[in-house]
């Protein structure tokens, strides 16, 4: 109710929510009580009147309700009572329990800190590369990332458009411990502006030189034309040779790896959108959702995955 309504409702609309709750079961009961019996008796050969309503040709008696059936309804009204005296559900009354939400979640929470601290304590004191050989520790990280990383990065942590494979070499920050680590704890914001004011022509001449740095059927006379343009607007941060920055974020563009590639499309068409439009990543910072001592397993497991078959 808090979380619908604010912290309280206002007197007016805790009153009415307690009237409709309680007016409801009333009147409820009181129909079912009020029916319970028919006045109607068998004839000297035990049949009792129809009510007249007749479906397929199947006739409905008019009998009194079975008492099993009866006490059964009438125990669920009790429950319901009870359930309401116990359990928040009329207005801003809390119950007698003072149960709520919010104190179950934080006390499944403490029980889960209480009893899985110490292991991820143990395993905070585990450098990441000999921590990734351990196979139980995998296990419980694997359940982290799979929580908090598949779905962007894929169950299979092989990325998609626009989220980085994280079972290749390629590495937009590097792929070293300290750096998943810092990844995980600070996030990360890349940002390649629009190069639009460079006009269609040197756009498409670009695109012909970063094919040519990946070894990809281009035009040689374009790309040889966008070498210079290329020196002047991309090398500060992709690097004169295209082997990108890791410093800076900017990919590398002589390994035929494109973030944002879409499913079916050429490579050609991906880096004339990113030439016209720019491109905007941004990885939100994990540490304060899942803690230090998840980050250095989840950086384990990261860092354990190009090793796999």
């Amino acid at each position: 109710m808090n979380n619908l309504w604010g912290d309280s409702l206002s007197g007016f609309w805790s009153a009415w929510i307690i009237v409709i709750t309680l007016g409801s079961i009333g009147l409820a009961f009181w129909l079912l009580y009020a029916n319970r019996k028919t006045d109607k008796t068998p004839d000297a050969d035990g049949n009792i009147e129809t009510t007249g309503h007749a479906a397929d040709g199947i006739e409905e008696y008019d009998n009194p309700l079975p008492r099993w059936w009866f006490q059964l309804y009438v125990g669920t009204v009790i429950f319901s009572l009870g359930y309401l005296v116990l359990y928040p559900g009329l207005g801003n009354f809390a119950g007698v329990l003072g149960w709520t939400q919010e104190g179950q979640w934080e006390e499944e929470v403490a029980r889960a800190e209480e009893r899985f601290t110490p292991i991820f304590a143990q395993y905070q004191e585990i450098p990441i590369p000999e921590l990734a050989q351990d196979g139980d520790a995998m296990q419980v990280a694997e359940r982290i990332y799979l929580n908090n990383c598949a779905v962007c990065h894929g169950s299979n942590a092989q990325g998609g458009y626009g989220f980085p494979n994280l079972t290749n070499d390629d590495w937009l920050y590097g792929g070293e411990p300290e750096n998943i680590v810092t990844s995980l704890v600070r996030g990360r914001n890349g940002l390649m502006p629009s190069w639009q004011q460079l006009g269609e022509e040197n756009i498409e001449n670009v695109t012909q030189h970063v094919l040519a740095l990946s070894d990809l059927e281009h035009d040689g006379e374009r790309a040889e034309r966008g070498a210079a343009t290329y020196a002047s607007v991309c090398a500060a941060c992709h690097m004169p040779d295209g082997t990108g920055n890791q410093a800076l974020g900017a990919p590398n563009l002589t390994n035929d790896i494109w973030l944002y590639q879409a499913p079916g499309q050429s490579v050609a068409d991906s880096v004339r959108q990113s030439l016209r439009n720019g491109r905007n990543g941004h990885m939100p910072a994990q540490e304060a959702y899942i803690g230090e001592e998840r980050v250095h397993l989840v950086a384990a497991y990261v860092y354990s995955l190009r090793f796999r078959d």
